[in-house]
């Protein structure tokens, strides 16, 4: 945990808020108010002090999912290269080869299910909170914890949005696929979030799949799929923004930025580029069933910016004007 000095953006009269994280992280907003997807990472989280350009991390440690790729190789080959065992010895490592058979087929099914929830980030979303219902009185519980919120919230003050995003965290459980958050508005009808993709970190670049003996094969990811996992994982997080913040405050729109780190060919420096841009409003989003959706078909039916090919990805786009 500590201190540190951090460029933000201003959201309004010298108020500066910044939500950006960094590495996958296990965070959960408080109980009652959202769902989770959990995966496991390593994350910083910063909170900006609104006024004063500093701002609180907290750093939090776990194993990331995927698992450590260089560490199941190293003990592969020591495995491979292991002598063989006597005679005597078939009936113990009978058993153990099934031990490892069941072992292997619960990391594959655990690797697919990883898989699976980055196409997924969309279907799960934040509670609905009825600021009228807490103005009134009408909640209980920890909802009733931001009954001193409610009045402003409803009158479209934009410093309560903030202190609400920081006292809720609605994008924190989105931490845990590495990604990480900027936000901020001068208009309380509009709410602008850019989202960090870190697609090194959070997607796989190999596919692990079961043989016929039970053990486990790993292979690398071809560009194609690679590139169709990545489409529809940011396309299933920007839809994931404007649900949870839809959920949480009385915004019409929601604009949301997805950048990524690409390499300049012409310098060779790896630079932030701004992939996609898609501009959601609150009563479009209210009619799709999540359910049901392709993300990245899902996204296009919105204003939508983005270059993507098939076995190129991203390219950079010039983003939206609020």
């Amino acid at each position: 945990m500590g201190l540190n000095f951090r460029k933000s953006i201003s959201l309004c009269k010298g108020v500066k808020l910044n939500l950006s994280k960094s590495g996958p992280s296990l965070s959960f907003g408080r109980s009652g108010l959202r769902q989770s997807i959990n995966l496991k990472g390593q994350s910083r989280t910063t909170v900006g002090i609104p006024g004063t350009g500093i701002y609180y991390t907290k750093t939090a440690n776990v194993k990331n999912l995927f698992g450590d790729k260089d560490k199941k190789k190293k003990d592969q080959a020591k495995a491979d290269k292991a002598p063989a065992k006597p005679a005597k010895a078939e009936a113990n490592a009978s058993a153990k080869e099934n031990i490892d058979a069941e072992a292997n087929a619960r990391t594959v099914a655990e690797y697919e299910e990883a898989v699976m929830a980055l196409k997924s980030v969309h279907k799960m979303s934040d509670g609905y909170i009825d600021w009228e219902s807490i103005k009134n009185g009408a909640v209980s519980g920890q909802l009733a914890d931001l009954k001193p919120f409610a009045e402003s919230i409803l009158a479209g003050d934009i410093d309560s949005y903030f202190k609400v995003i920081e006292e809720v965290g609605p994008f924190d459980d989105l931490l845990d696929y590495g990604s990480s958050f900027e936000v901020g508005t001068d208009d309380p009808e509009i709410l602008e979030v850019e989202f960090n993709v870190r697609s090194e970190e959070v997607l796989p670049r190999t596919v692990l799949s079961l043989k016929a003996d039970g053990s486990i094969s790993e292979k690398d990811m071809t560009k194609t799929a690679y590139y169709d996992l990545l489409h529809d994982y940011v396309s299933s997080t920007i839809l994931r923004i404007a649900r949870d913040t839809f959920a949480l405050l009385p915004v019409k729109t929601v604009l949301i930025h997805a950048q990524d780190v690409s390499i300049n060919s012409a310098t060779g420096n790896e630079e932030e580029i701004t992939i996609v841009s898609a501009r959601i409003k609150r009563d479009a989003l209210m009619t799709i069933n999540f359910e049901r959706i392709d993300p990245s078909d899902c996204l296009n039916a919105f204003e939508c910016k983005e270059k993507f090919r098939k076995t190129e990805g991203y390219a950079p786009i010039d983003r939206l004007l609020p």
